[in-house]
């Protein structure tokens, strides 16, 4: 009964038989619980016709007696590490307000134990101004504020932008931009570390219908256009960077303790930036023109210092 409470609360009108397929029960049992609730002080609502179906009074909520001290601080974990992502007072008053649902000895037993959960969403050695940019954004998103900046891709060439944004994004460790894009005349995602020369406008936009993000999903054909099979193996003295940054069905441990790594990359800057960034830990065996590319960049590199 208080599962089906909870549902109600997250989900507003259910029917009877939802929540019979839900648990497993009988539509019958159902109307048996929702009795019992309405009888206990539950203000359920039934409603009648094909829309029908059960909900709770808009201002019911349940009290904290509900949720366990491991819930509580999940919940904790998961407000602290919003306000790691940026400034706001709004996330640091929401805290607060998190704290006082602990009990005294359960402050006290965190105060001294230390947070059995952290989550952290500002990376180590991220500099104050992609922060800036986060709340500037975060400002223009709640102002409905017109945004223009200059966009950079993976080759390096860089467009002008000005976009209506409505959400940020972080994926991982890296911020996105969800936002309708007036050059491509489309909603677009865009990664924050690519974007330059940002500015806030004055010029406010009317909102429009946004396609959810369950669109953006992962698909194999946006891999960058010319992506190869790429074979390379890295010393020993790399393994652990190479296990961190590779996924694992790419990686074949060799006799010696070298990683031989198969897997499909793009032959463009970033990618032979990337495998620079290995120094001498890394040779390119296949194939063979990216080998001579990365050679040939290694070589000029070089030639800068001949006078040393």
């Amino acid at each position: 009964m208080l599962a089906i409470t909870v549902l109600l609360l997250n989900r507003k009108r259910l029917s009877a038989k939802a929540l019979a397929d839900r648990f497993e029960v009988s539509t019958k049992t159902i109307y048996r619980d929702i009795e019992a609730l309405s009888l206990a002080g539950i203000p359920i609502v039934a409603h009648q016709g094909t829309t029908g179906g059960f909900e709770i009074m808009e201002q019911f909520t349940i009290s904290r007696q509900f949720l366990a001290l491991d819930e509580l601080l999940s919940m904790l974990a998961a407000v602290q590490g919003i306000r790691t992502a940026f400034d706001d007072q709004s996330v640091s008053n929401l805290l607060e307000k998190v704290k006082t649902m602990l009990q005294p000895t359960e402050r006290e037993l965190l105060e001294h134990g230390g947070a059995p959960l952290t989550f952290d969403f500002n990376p180590w050695g991220q500099s104050a101004s992609a922060r800036a940019r986060v709340q500037a954004l975060r400002t223009a998103i709640g102002e409905r504020r017109k945004v223009t900046f200059r966009y950079t891709n993976l080759g390096g060439a860089g467009t002008e932008r000005t976009v209506e944004p409505v959400g940020l994004i972080l994926k991982g460790y890296l911020w996105y931009l969800h936002a309708y894009c007036t050059l491509r005349g489309e909603f677009r995602v865009f990664r924050l570390s690519r974007v330059r020369e940002l500015r806030v406008t004055e010029d406010r936009f009317e909102p429009r219908p946004v396609p959810s993000l369950d669109s953006y999903s992962w698909q194999p054909e946006w891999s960058e256009p010319g992506a190869l099979d790429v074979v390379l193996t890295f010393r020993p003295e790399v393994r652990d960077r190479v296990e961190d940054t590779f996924p694992t069905e790419q990686a074949e441990r060799l006799p010696d303790g070298s990683i031989r790594i198969r897997g499909s990359y793009p032959a463009n800057e970033w990618f032979y930036g990337w495998m620079l960034s290995f120094g001498d830990k890394v040779r390119i065996d296949e194939p063979a023109f990216m080998a001579r590319e990365l050679k040939d960049r290694a070589q000029k590199i070089v030639a800068q210092y001949t006078e040393l």
